[in-house]
């Protein structure tokens, strides 16, 4: 486990080099533009509690990943299924507006986490049943559901005061304040969506790891034919997979919609979708460690807002130092499977070595 953790550091650190290279190259001192990164976000009370705001929905999504990782199924359509969540919420939010609180908030949450599950149960089905490739399907879902999300909030679903004002912006109308999530710090926007999601997390353990379900979903994901040869419905589970990924996912989009927002508008998603398969490969894909992981990505987003700020580099910069930690973290990830299956083959090499001149002695 040590090993795993050094890794994934050392992953993070080159992604850090790599990136002062480019912006030596964009003419920005990297010394002062880390250090704003990673003091920023624990400097005070905003940075510490923005940190935690935004960690809630990369903890979210990545507990989605878990799930659809330890099935043998990748979900990289989160974006997509992010915003299928949020349109959901706000449109059951808007539509039932006199609604008591204590009905209308599980239903926004319960409608939105099944917008995500069924736009996520697409691309489980269409591997499950017609073996297309998950990855490209989630990928095109994600763009389907992008030019969805922007007719909704630019046409029927459009905030009335734009459209009286003139001004357009593509946004729904404000949700009825009832049920906003209440904040957990007054004066701050943390808000009591990161309880739910660490209640979530732990759920999301005590699913896979101590129910029959789970262990037949980590039996897919470990090995499918063998999984199949003992009774289980893979294919079945394979869609079960990607409806829940998609779900958590989803609910990521209802807690910005309720906690954050308090309506649906374009860029709701901020990349979380994304982010978050890399939160929960940083947390070794144990809902547990994804907890810390989407603390420390948290931290990582905010800083480098702060840090484009601070030293006036271009916001593609950003995007490629985040991008640079994507393919750090998931190369180390790969690395490390590799050099297990590797320790494995030498092992069994010596072994049958040793057999063999036993043997001939």
């Amino acid at each position: 486990m040590l090993k795993q953790v050094a890794v994934l550091f050392a992953a993070l650190v080159g992604a850090l080099l790599v990136g002062a290279l480019f912006l030596l190259l964009a003419k920005s001192d990297p010394i002062i533009a880390y250090g704003v990164m990673f003091s920023g976000p624990v400097h005070d009370k905003y940075g510490i509690t923005e940190t935690l705001v935004r960690s809630v929905p990369l903890l979210l999504v990545g507990l989605g990943i878990v799930i659809s990782f330890r099935s043998g199924i990748i979900n990289i359509g989160a974006e997509g299924q992010i915003l299928a969540g949020a349109i959901g919420a706000a449109a059951v939010a808007n539509s039932l507006p006199d609604m008591p609180a204590v009905i209308l908030l599980p239903l926004i949450f319960l409608i939105g986490g099944l917008s995500g599950a069924i736009w996520g149960g697409i691309a489980g089905w269409l591997k499950a049943r017609l073996s297309v490739n998950e990855i490209l399907s989630t990928v095109m879902l994600n763009q389907i559901a992008f030019q969805l999300y922007m007719f909704l909030i630019r046409g029927p679903l459009i905030d009335p005061n734009e459209v009286s004002y003139g001004t357009g912006v593509p946004q729904t109308a404000l949700i009825p304040d009832q049920v906003w999530l209440s904040r957990l710090i007054p004066g701050t926007r943390l808000h009591s969506g990161l309880i739910f999601a660490l209640v979530l997390a732990v759920l999301v353990y005590i699913f896979l790891w101590r129910t029959s379900i789970g262990y037949r979903m980590r039996a897919v994901g470990a090995g499918p034919e063998a999984a199949r040869y003992a009774g289980i419905r893979v294919e079945w589970y394979l869609v079960l997979a990607m409806a829940l990924a998609g779900g958590m996912a989803g609910l990521a989009g209802v807690v910005e919609v309720t906690g954050v927002h308090h309506r649906a508008l374009e860029g709701i998603s901020a990349g979380y979708g994304f982010s978050g398969i890399v939160a929960a490969l940083f947390g070794r894909l144990h809902p547990l460690g994804t907890i810390p992981a989407a603390v420390l990505f948290g931290a990582l987003l905010l800083g480098a807002d702060m840090m484009q700020r601070a030293v006036n580099i271009p916001a593609a910069m950003i995007m490629v130092i985040q991008g640079l930690v994507v393919l750090f973290v998931v190369s180390s990830d790969y690395f490390q499977r590799n050099s297990g299956s590797l320790t494995v083959l030498k092992a069994k090499f010596f072994r049958e070595k040793v057999d063999k001149e036993g043997g001939e002695s």
